[in-house]
């Protein structure tokens, strides 16, 4: 299963600032799966006619 490092370094959008949480999400229509507008390796990710679902990372802070 691919994860989102493998597709590379984030790569940030326009600064944006929802109302709420859930505004930076949306479910995918071919995997449904939550998708992170603010991370453009996702969106571009489930903009692919067919893919995979992208593996969970976990996020390590020091």
């Amino acid at each position: 299963m691919t994860k989102p490092s493998d597709l590379g370094p984030p790569i940030k959008g326009k600064p944006h600032e929802p109302s709420d949480e859930d505004d930076h999400f949306y479910k995918c229509k071919i995997c449904g799966q939550p998708v992170d507008m603010r991370d453009l390796r996702q969106v571009m990710w489930h903009e692919q006619p067919r893919h995979e679902r992208l593996r969970p990372e976990v996020v390590t802070r020091s």
